[in-house]
């Protein structure tokens, strides 16, 4: 008898969890510790992970001008494909008009707005005044920072550094093995995951908004085959459908854990084993684009902010509309770092068209299962990224003299 695939077996898992949730409700909560276990085991193994992974990355190309250009590569896709996300969103909301002549009431009470850092200081923080503490609370911005500099120092000093380079080189070998032994109880921490989110979401409360949640959710997946596909397709020479097969279970632990961060570990193995992406690659495009990569993130704030406009009956001009694609871009390169990244950024946004921020209220019922789709689109974009630079690097390599 065959084995059954892992990739089959979160499938499974994942359409049982649906089923079951439905037919037992609410009280299906009970096996939300089988998701809570597999977040933390997953959870546990990102800071090692990134760090040990980028420094040999780093350390092994010793080339300050190809870091310089991985990064600017990747920045530029990240930044150019989250726009084009939220004018997906945008454009979907002002066809449909998910908030026209909705009968909903909108809690008296204000929402509790988290300060947003400015510009200046999301740069500064970047910067780790204590590298321990940054592993500590798990700051991927300033783990990121520290291993670069790690990684070329290491390259600088040669042969002295090579214990150090050997330590890190083996702690990723061994961070690579566990997250192999973790995945294996995939598909159960799968089922814990979403079978209580079904059970709590009956058709009570999904039913007044399902039109917000359908253009979110096709929006998302009108992102990923139009700016997904044509990416790794145009730019990398890379099938569409090998690409979002390859990634397809790092999606499902991110649509069911709504973390790109806690998705992490398994998106670098999916991305490396895959779609053949190299360690170097990876080890520097996917801890930076779950942090700063909200492609999902910035849709569903086009979408937000424009079902409330049309809730509350306000009009907005072309322009308005303009500045929350640019506020929601750049809001979406500041969530590293923020809790509860999608309310908190969508107050930014609503902020900076000038709606009240109570009209929150409207979504934040149905947060979770929009936060869903967006964190697998963001995943699954960080991945593309991840196959792009790539393909960047074997034709650089290819064109550079022996």
């Amino acid at each position: 008898m065959r084995k059954i695939g892992l990739l089959t077996q979160i499938l499974i898992a994942f359409v049982l969890a649906i089923i079951v949730g439905v037919i037992v409700g609410p009280s299906i909560e009970v096996v939300k510790p089988l998701g809570d276990l597999f977040l933390r085991l997953i959870k546990f193994i990102i800071v090692p992970l990134v760090l040990a992974s980028l420094v040999i990355g780093i350390a092994g190309t010793g080339d300050i001008k190809r870091i310089g250009r991985m990064g600017g590569i990747t920045f530029a896709y990240y930044l150019i494909t989250t726009a084009i996300a939220v004018l997906i969103g945008l454009i979907l909301a002002n066809i449909f008009k998910p908030g026209s002549g909705l009968n909903l009431t909108i809690s008296e009470e204000a929402a509790d707005p988290k300060e947003v850092p400015g510009v200046i200081d999301t740069l500064l923080n970047i910067i780790p005044t204590n590298p321990i503490q940054s592993m500590v609370d798990a700051n991927m911005l300033q783990i990121i920072f520290f291993a670069l500099f790690l990684g070329v120092a290491i390259a600088l000093v040669g042969d002295r550094a090579k214990p150090v380079y050997d330590f890190f080189d083996g702690l990723a070998e061994i961070m690579y093995k566990i997250t192999h032994i973790v995945m294996k109880v995939a598909p159960i921490g799968i089922f814990g995951l979403i079978a209580p989110v079904v059970g709590q979401y009956g058709a009570s409360v999904l039913l007044p908004l399902i039109k917000l949640i359908l253009v979110v959710y096709v929006g998302c997946i009108l992102h990923a085959l139009i700016v997904y596909s044509s990416s790794v397709k145009f730019l990398a020479n890379y099938s569409p459908v090998k690409f979002f097969k390859g990634i397809l279970p790092a999606s499902l632990v991110a649509f069911s854990s709504s973390s790109s961060s806690a998705t992490l570990p398994i998106t670098i193995q999916n991305t490396e084993e895959n779609l053949g992406v190299s360690k170097k690659v990876s080890s520097f495009v996917l801890p930076l684009g779950a942090t700063i990569n909200m492609d999902g993130t910035a849709l569903y704030q086009g979408v937000c902010v424009l079902f409330i406009v049309q809730f509350l009956g306000v009009d907005l001009s072309f322009t308005q509309q303009l500045i929350i694609v640019l506020t929601a871009t750049l809001a979406s390169i500041g969530t590293a770092g923020v809790p509860g990244a999608g309310l908190i950024m969508l107050t930014m946004v609503i902020t900076a068209v000038g709606l009240p921020l109570e009209s929150l209220a409207l979504v934040a019922g149905v947060e979770r299962i929009l936060d869903m789709i967006r964190t697998s689109i963001n995943v699954t974009g960080d991945a593309s990224a991840a196959v792009v630079v790539q393909a960047f690097e074997d034709k650089q390599g290819a064109n550079s003299p022996e």
